[in-house]
């Protein structure tokens, strides 16, 4: 199965660094951090916790911020005890080669994705800190604010794990 990102679908992270972030639901902040990563997560009918275990290791380890030294790229987001806002993102997987609808059919199914996403927040904590990280409502229409720093942006998928 082909995605947008070429080769075999794959699960999906844009791994925004900020220096606030901040999930809104029907006018309600859910959710909140201050300096750190807004990861939009995008999960795929064929993903697996080694999917999942790949893009939860890549994200608490990529270096995105200087050192004591100002040697940039060098500390990571757990190494400062900045924070993490996890937003489930099935849109990542929009398909638009066909028409100008675009078509999430390689997206997860929402009930197993809600699961398999849930996990993931789940792993997340664990590896790191359950008070440093965040997460928006699953299904929800949400309001995401952000403010970038940088911009830093980066893509990743649990392709690279190969």
């Amino acid at each position: 199965t082909q995605s947008t990102w070429g080769g075999l679908t794959l699960m999906k992270a844009v791994i925004q660094r900020v220096l606030s972030a901040s999930v809104t639901v029907d006018g309600e902040i859910v959710s909140s951090i201050g300096k750190g990563l807004l990861v939009l997560i995008g999960v795929s009918r064929d993903d697996t916790d080694t999917d999942a275990q790949f893009i939860c290791r890549k994200l608490l380890n990529l270096r995105l911020w200087p050192n004591a030294e100002d040697k940039q790229w060098a500390t990571n987001v757990t190494q400062n005890d900045f924070e993490v806002l996890l937003v489930s993102q099935f849109t990542l997987y929009a398909l638009t080669n066909k028409g100008t609808k675009p078509d999430f059919h390689l997206a997860m199914s929402p009930d197993s994705a809600r699961d398999f996403y849930d996990r993931f927040v789940q792993m997340v904590k664990a590896n790191y800190s359950a008070d440093k990280v965040g997460n928006g409502m699953f299904g929800a229409m949400m309001k995401v604010d952000l403010c970038n720093d940088g911009p830093v942006t980066i893509l990743l998928d649990s392709n690279e794990k190969s």
